[in-house]
């Protein structure tokens, strides 16, 4: 891997040599088992195929500024998949053996870890699937789960920028009392249309209102929403939203640099109040949104295509420090990963 061009990579597979899988039949899990097949030998009648039962997650181990390994927040990404299992009727995993294959595969693939100083990282990829033969809607009694990686590079080539995004109000993400606030297949695949419809327009992202008032703020694209205003931080809670695991530890700084911070219910007619706002995930920690254009009315929302907000970078610079070991981690949300 000496010679990779870590700079150029986008966030996109890249061949990795190994990846580890558990499976669930007659009632228990698999011990693990690593591999180096990229494949999955499945029947034609696979309940995941038909009925959509499958889900995943996404997570990054970095190498720091002083060489170690630090896999970010793994045990809440563990967490988190559980949820998503129960929501689907699916076998749940332990956190422990969500865990214990997310290290494995980052030691196993160590030349992978993009060196400290590129912006990239190496990105994790647990999915797991319904893996039971039939027809019919019901719970798959057997499943395959694996976590695989791939080095992934930085989200912003020339430096962190304001993006463009459109509110769209024609299409929803995910339905009230459904599956929004877990991270199955579905709700990405739903959100495919709109997104491509404002990229053909210009903009990088899709801005969604609540499917159930069309009033409310929801989720930014695939990311969660953030608004700064008055030393707030303020960021739309909702049944249909996923958790955020970034949101959440942007939540712990933001109240650690005395912000305030408010996770409740947005309205869009605050969107015309905030000083800064942003989309936040694991992709690009933050994505600091200069403009909000709503497609349907025309109206413009503001916030500075120039700059990045004075409060956005200090939360982004703050949680890149801690990913990569440039200071201390007082909330132990680093796994160091011993090789």
């Amino acid at each position: 891997m000496e010679r990779t061009d870590w700079g150029s990579l986008g966030f996109d597979y890249y061949k990795t040599d190994w990846n580890a899988r558990y499976s669930f039949t007659n009632g228990t899990w698999s011990e693990m088992q690593v591999t180096d097949d990229e494949y999955i030998h499945m029947h034609m009648s696979a309940s995941c195929l038909h009925y959509g039962i499958e889900l995943f997650e996404g997570l990054k181990a970095f190498r720091g500024v002083d060489g170690k390994v630090r896999l970010f927040r793994v045990e809440e990404n563990a967490k988190r998949l559980r949820s998503s299992a129960e929501r689907l009727c699916l076998p749940v995993p332990t956190v422990e053996m969500i865990v214990e294959a997310c290290i494995e595969v980052v030691k196993r693939n160590e030349k992978y870890i993009p060196p400290y100083g590129t912006g990239a990282s190496l990105y994790l990829r647990p999915v797991m699937f319904g893996t039971t033969v039939g027809l019919g809607v019901k719970p798959a009694k057997d499943a395959l789960l694996i976590i695989y990686a791939s080095p992934v590079g930085a989200y912003f080539k020339e430096g962190i920028k304001p993006i463009q995004v459109a509110l769209d109000r024609e299409q929803d993400r995910a339905a009230p009392r459904g599956t929004g606030d877990v991270k199955v297949g579905g709700n990405y695949a739903s959100s495919i249309l709109s997104g491509e419809h404002a990229h053909r327009l210009g903009y990088s992202n899709v801005l969604y209102l609540d499917p159930k008032e069309h009033k409310y703020i929801e989720e930014c694209g695939a990311a969660n929403f953030f608004g700064i205003r008055d030393g707030k931080y303020i960021t739309p809670k909702s049944d249909s939203i996923l958790p955020s695991i970034t949101n959440k530890s942007l939540r712990q700084i933001a109240a650690d640099l005395g912000l305030v911070v408010e996770e409740r219910p947005v309205l869009m007619e605050e969107l015309s109040t905030f000083e800064e706002c942003g989309a936040c995930g694991t992709a690009a920690v933050i994505s600091p949104i200069g403009r909000i254009v709503d497609l349907q009315t025309q109206a413009v929302y503001d916030y500075g295509m120039d700059n990045v907000g004075e409060v956005s970078m200090k939360l982004y610079t703050r949680l890149q420090d801690i990913q990569y070991g440039r200071a201390d981690d007082p909330y132990g949300w680093c796994t160091i990963v011993e090789m």
